[in-house]
């Protein structure tokens, strides 16, 4: 199995919160940013050992992770959920899950879309559930990972699913587990 994450830091602009004036958040950015990109690859990896997707006849994928602010995943919700608010995760999926694999996919990657974090909401749902960044992080990239690869949560028992699923993975990169919604 070959996962190539491409990954994308976009903390570096001045951010516009309450958080940002007591300094916190910018120390939440600087955390985010000790996770690597080797890092991220090595997890993506686990998570795709883990799920054993089928969609690529020779097991490679590829995707985008971008960490940014509540001001871009706003902007973003705004023109694709028509919802113009901040969210912790947004998945854009590449492929319509009913599309049929071609030929050129037995000769390169699969790409399958791209997951954007705040890693604004994201701290602030670390604190809120008592864990660090990281972990949090790593809950949203799976969550976005399973929406990539056609997971849906319509209705509370898909949701369930997709919860204990987002669980598993965390156990296969040595994360201790979220508390369940």
């Amino acid at each position: 199995m070959q996962v190539a994450v491409h990954v994308q830091w976009d903390l570096d602009k001045p951010i516009q919160t309450t958080l940002a004036s007591s300094g916190r958040l910018a120390e939440q950015f600087t955390a985010a940013k000790q996770i690597s990109a080797l890092t991220w690859n090595e997890w993506f990896g686990q998570w795709f050992i883990c799920l054993q997707p089928e969609i690529s006849p020779i097991h490679s994928y590829e995707l985008s992770l971008l960490l940014t602010d509540n001001t871009h995943i706003q902007a973003l919700n705004a023109a694709y959920r028509h919802q113009d608010r901040p969210t912790d995760v947004l998945a854009f999926a590449a492929l319509d899950q009913q599309f049929l694999p071609t030929t050129l996919w037995s000769e390169v990657p699969v790409e399958l879309g791209d997951i954007i974090i705040s890693v604004e909401t994201a701290a602030l749902e670390a604190q809120e559930h008592h864990h660090t960044l990281a972990q949090e992080l790593a809950w949203l990239a799976t969550h976005g990972l399973l929406h990539l690869l056609g997971w849906d949560h319509p209705n509370p028992e898909q949701l369930n699913l997709m919860l204990h699923q987002q669980q598993k993975l965390l156990e296969q990169i040595g994360r201790s587990s979220r508390q369940l919604l």
